[in-house]
């Protein structure tokens, strides 16, 4: 919303695949995309012949926190997990993971829905532990395959949808032991439903791609 580039959006990559393939630029549902974090794999899916959603080989999460990037020191094991900090008075636990762009998970037991994230999303945007910035996830576990989340996204405020900020919620959900690895997790979304998957390697996620309307701009 600020002009500033993302340099990944898993979301984004779901819909231009199937831009893609719609209009003939691909002659194959399984090809590559070339983004600013890195070469990302993707498989459509169809229904009754129409490309409807897409599976994205998201790569590995990145942990380290020079990697993210976070100023606090990395734990035992070289990560930030469940880490109490405070933000502007009041004391959060943080798990920090890098999809390709910086995400700070933060698990609460209470009413995701009744956050008031337009105050609370700016004051972890602009926190100095994040030199670049951070897309900030608040996570309910509803149990160890349902997650429901709400997501500020720096430079955008609050989005109903986030691909990367869903694997890095569920990658921050395997590491607290709230969901097991390998399995498919569903996050629930305010824009709908991804299914999310990691492993030792990487981090699959699957969701739809729907043309909403098409038109034409004039500049």
């Amino acid at each position: 919303l600020d002009g500033s580039e993302g340099k990944m959006c898993g979301n984004g990559i779901r819909c231009v695949a199937k831009f893609m393939r719609d209009h003939k630029l691909v002659d194959k549902d399984d090809f590559e995309i070339e983004t600013l974090s890195g070469i990302i794999k993707v498989k459509l899916s169809r229904h009754y012949g129409e490309v409807n959603g897409a599976t994205v080989d998201m790569g590995a999460a990145r942990l380290a926190p020079e990697q993210i990037p976070v100023t606090l020191k990395a734990d035992k094991n070289g990560r930030i997990v469940d880490r109490p900090i405070d933000i502007d008075g009041e004391e959060y636990r943080i798990t920090c993971v890098s999809m390709g762009n910086p995400h700070c998970v933060v698990f609460t037991d209470g009413n995701v829905d009744a956050l008031e994230l337009e105050k609370i999303g700016p004051k972890f945007d602009f926190n100095p532990i994040f030199p670049e910035r951070v897309n900030t996830e608040f996570i309910k576990v509803i149990d160890e395959h349902t997650l429901k989340m709400r997501v500020w996204e720096r430079g955008s405020g609050e989005t109903w949808a986030c691909g990367t900020g869903a694997c890095a919620a569920t990658v921050a959900a395997v590491l607290n032991g709230f969901c097991p690895k390998d399995e498919e997790i569903t996050v629930h979304l305010r824009g709908g439903d991804l299914i999310i998957r990691v492993t030792d390697d990487t981090v699959w996620m699957t969701g739809e791609a729907v043309t909403v309307f098409t038109g034409e701009i004039i500049i």
